[in-house]
């Protein structure tokens, strides 16, 4: 059993502490055994999780799951660690030093009154970062994002460099055009046409957000979000009649969505 010092200088020391307790040849043989490739999972995992409290109200949820992500950057840092690739340290060095560069109007004399002019030199400095020019306006944009939000990535990229309707009403357009064609691939009956049309179609809701200022995955995920409390609702009002959801006719389950819904 490994004796736990208590003279740490921090809270964060004692946390690199443990990870490196776990992960040494006496400690975990699950933590000794993880790869860059096999957390993987973990990370979005996490990611997720912590997404989600951060819209509620438990604030111990909310700081065991920022604690639970934190967990996955140690642990990435210390498999690099072990293997001489870089030290934690460094990972947090580069990004205060990223910081420090990308903000000139806190560090150094550059005048900035308003976001949109910060955004503005953040783009300009990112470009002089890059140690080979981009073969394409789309590069950046990580294969691995959900899709409503690689979409909004990849549709900003490619309106920056004027890649872009001048107003709503071109995507609006677009969307209508769009789904005559989902419906016309659904009356064909053709599977690949369907599916292609389809996401054609959300490729198009996306882009709409963009112009009525609407973030797609958050405005889903509230949607779901709306969704799963009402039909929660739904099922605790049937429970309630002695009756089950099966037994009952999409009618009279509307009937208890257009109450439950009115109530809300």
């Amino acid at each position: 059993m490994k004796t736990i010092p208590t003279d740490f200088p921090s809270p964060f020391e004692r946390l690199r502490w443990v990870l490196k307790a776990l992960r040494a040849p006496d400690g975990c043989p699950w933590d000794r055994e993880q790869t860059l490739n096999s957390i993987q999972p973990c990370l979005q995992e996490e990611c997720y999780e912590l997404l989600s409290a951060m819209v509620g109200d438990d604030l111990d949820n909310h700081k065991e799951e920022l604690g639970d992500v934190l967990l996955q950057v140690l642990f990435q840092a210390d498999i690099r660690e072990d293997r001489g690739d870089f030290t934690f340290d460094e990972v947090v060095n580069t990004l205060a030093d990223k910081l420090i560069r990308r903000h000139p109007h806190v560090f150094s004399t550059i005048d900035a009154k308003d976001t949109e002019t910060v955004l503005k030199n953040w783009e300009q400095i990112k470009q002089t970062e890059h140690k080979a020019p981009k073969a394409s306006a789309l590069d950046g944009v990580p294969e691995a994002l959900p899709a409503l939000l690689k979409a909004q990535r990849t549709q900003h990229k490619a309106a920056k460099v004027g890649f872009d309707w001048k107003d709503a009403e071109g995507p609006n357009a677009k969307l209508d055009e769009e789904i005559a064609e989902l419906r016309a691939a659904i009356k064909s009956g053709d599977p690949e046409a369907i599916a292609d049309e389809y996401g054609d179609v959300l490729f198009s809701f996306v882009n709409l957000a963009r112009f009525i200022h609407v973030d797609a995955e958050s405005a889903l995920r509230a949607a779901t979000t709306k969704f799963s409390r009402r039909f929660r609702a739904v099922e605790a009002r049937v429970k309630e009649s002695g009756k089950e959801m099966k037994s009952l006719t999409l009618e009279e389950l509307d009937a208890i969505w257009d109450a439950v819904k009115a109530e809300q």
